[in-house]
Parts: structure tokens; C-alpha cells; sequence
């Protein structure tokens, strides 16, 4: 009976952080903040519910690997999300326009030059006759 009512509790609050991180996404104003939102609220929401699942089953293998998966959530999600949002911002994804500080101003490469104009390439072969 409690166990149930924690699994309940579990999977209401992971439901929830999935439904935020959900609108996070759909609802904020820069690529940055979605992804920043999509991380925390979607990692704890999985999170949540694997725990669920851990709890619900209470085998020791299912345990095992509901924690393993957590595990590997927490390590990779900050990680990728970190590598999404530099990669963005390096290619020259806008910020929010009521951005205040840009901490990584210097990090971004200068916008490239024109290249020189050239002749036009002698074709390959030759002449054709």
C-alpha cells in the first residue's frame, strides 16, 4: 500500500517535470534557454520515473539498472546539452534579445571575409573540338 502510493508520487512528479520540460521547450524565447530547460526538467522527470519503476518492481536487477540509467542520465545530458549550446553558438544562433551578458563574446569566431574573386577554371580535359 505505501509503496504504491510512493510509485503514484513518483510518477505524478516525474510526469510533471516531463510536462515542464515539454513546455520549456515549446515556450522559451532562445535555443539556449530551451536547452537549458529540456536538461534539468527532463533528466529529473526520467529520473523520477525510472525511480518509479525501481520502487514498483523492487527486484535487484531491476534496481541495478534503473540506477545505472540514472547514472548515465546525470553524466550525459549536462555534457551533450553543453556541446549543443556551444556548437550553436559558435555557428551564430542569435541570443534572446533581452540578453544581458554575453560571457562568451570573445569565443566567437569573427565572421568570415569575402573570397577573392578568381578566374574561371580552364575545363578539365582540355579543348573541346
Amino acid at each position: 500500500m505505501i509503496a504504491d502510493l510512493i510509485v503514484a508520487a513518483l510518477l505524478l512528479a516525474g510526469g510533471f517535470f516531463a510536462l515542464v520540460a515539454a513546455l520549456g521547450v515549446v515556450r522559451l524565447p532562445d535555443v539556449f534557454i530551451r536547452m537549458h530547460a529540456s536538461t534539468k526538467a527532463g533528466t529529473l522527470g526520467g529520473g523520477l520515473i525510472l525511480a518509479a519503476v525501481a520502487v514498483s518492481q523492487w527486484e535487484a536487477g531491476v534496481t541495478t539498472r534503473v540506477v545505472l540509467i540514472i547514472a548515465f542520465l546525470l553524466v550525459t545530458a549536462p555534457i551533450a546539452a553543453h556541446l549543443i549550446g556551444r556548437a550553436a553558438y559558435r555557428i551564430g544562433v542569435p541570443l534572446w534579445h533581452n540578453t544581458v551578458v554575453d560571457e562568451w563574446q570573445h569565443d566567437r569566431p569573427a565572421a568570415p571575409e569575402e573570397p577573392p574573386a578568381r578566374a574561371p577554371a580552364a575545363p578539365p580535359y582540355g579543348p573541346h573540338t
